[in-house]
């Protein structure tokens, strides 16, 4: 799938199934191997002072998160791809850069609808609050309104937007300056290790939001933050600067084996897709 602002023009149809497909499966495959991971990442972020986390049940929620991941993975990439190209088209080469940043911000505002109610109940079921997913979405809607569902939407997007920005932005980037070192397509293992460094130089620098993030989702009707900020100086006063570097080594160590299976899947499927209609045109 072209990188190069070079004016030709794309089938839009084409371009969405295929960013459809490819996200999906791609969403499904890092979030089922990596779940425990992400588990452990949550319980160190949600602990408060010397507070011990919990080793048990560490693919509580799966089922349910996956039930998510798969269209909210599946929009986001539908949408990126698209804008992508039509962004590369309209920007000079020089400016590749800010199509992939503007693309990653767009396809992650776009799949915010359906992530973060998924974040909020996995994260939910993470601490042990919830047994099912089902039980979950309906006792906190019961609790909390349909807002709860919602509950860090606004630090969701602080953290999500600029993280899906900078990640595919650095991934892209990478891929086009080593396509142009090479003189050779990418292959499988090349892309999943780009993949790799762009999902943990990304992961760590937005460790800080994730933890606000974290915070804010898992707290329940007895509100001890009133929202972002709030979040950040309470952190801040009881805890210290330290805080917001929770869970940093599994962070990093999840998104970067996410971003490098991520990756290596989504252009896989990607390239199958493109062959198969590669020859389904020269049948016609």
């Amino acid at each position: 799938m072209g990188e190069g602002g070079d004016g030709r023009s794309f089938n839009f149809l084409q371009v969405l199934f295929e960013g459809v497909i490819a996200g999906g499966a791609a969403g499904v495959v890092v979030e089922t191997a990596l779940y425990p991971i992400d588990t452990i990442k949550t319980r160190l972020q949600a602990a408060k002072g010397g507070s011990k986390i919990q080793w048990k049940g560490l693919y509580a929620g799966l089922g349910g998160n996956i039930a998510g991941v798969l269209p909210a993975s599946a929009i986001f990439i539908g949408v990126y791809e698209p804008t992508k190209r039509k962004l590369l088209e309209m920007f000079p080469e020089n400016l590749s850069a800010v199509a992939h940043l503007t693309a990653g911000a767009i396809g992650g505002a776009a799949s915010s609808l359906i992530r973060v109610p998924t974040e909020v109940v996995k994260q939910r079921m993470q601490m042990s609050q919830f047994k099912t997913a089902p039980d979950a979405v309906r006792l906190i809607i019961r609790k909390e309104g349909i807002k709860g569902l919602y509950a860090g939407y606004g630090s969701f997007l602080l953290r999500d937007l600029p993280f899906d920005a900078i990640q595919f932005c650095i991934y892209e980037q990478l891929r086009i300056g080593y396509k142009l070192a090479a003189k050779r397509d990418l292959k499988d293992r090349e892309n999943a290790l780009i993949g790799a460094f762009a999902g943990a130089i990304t992961g760590a620098i937005t460790t800080p939001l994730d933890v606000l993030k974290t915070r804010l989702m898992v707290q329940e009707q007895a509100k001890q933050y009133r929202g972002i900020i709030s979040c950040a100086q309470t952190i801040l006063r009881e805890e210290g600067a330290g805080a917001f570097l929770k869970g940093i080594e599994p962070r990093v160590l999840w998104i970067g084996i996410g971003g490098s299976i991520f990756f290596g899947v989504l252009e896989k499927t990607k390239s199958i897709l493109a062959e198969r209609n590669s020859r389904k045109v020269r049948k016609l």
